[in-house]
């Protein structure tokens, strides 16, 4: 009983990382973008692309097609917090992100985006 109290306080204690992360297929080198409040829910994500109900139509048609061996998830970067002032999860986040979709540029034959 001890042991469950205490992995149950050493889960507490986790820090919760926020970032940036992309899935990729390695078939094509397309791959999908998107950031987190919590890189542990990449699992969901993963799982959510097993079990058919992905939100991006075009990733999760490619999934059904190429397979989920066909597939990798990899964090790109992590955020970094500012350890004084103000300091805006959300807003560093989408800055984040942006960076990357800015850099990979994940649209048409190389990703799973469409230009806004």
């Amino acid at each position: 009983m001890d042991r469950k109290k205490e992995l149950k306080q050493q889960y507490k204690e986790t820090k919760i990382q926020a970032g940036v992360y992309q899935i990729k297929n390695t078939k094509n080198n397309k791959v999908f973008i998107e950031s987190t409040n919590n890189l542990k829910t990449i699992n969901g994500r993963q799982f959510m692309l097993k079990m058919g109900g992905h939100p991006n139509k075009a990733l999760q048609e490619e999934l059904n097609s190429f397979g989920e061996d066909a597939f990798v998830i990899e964090v790109l970067e992590t955020l970094k917090e500012k350890p004084e002032g103000y300091y805006s999860v959300k807003d560093e986040l989408k800055k984040l992100e942006e960076k990357w979709m800015d850099q990979l540029q994940p649209y048409g034959e190389r990703g799973y985006h469409r230009k806004k």
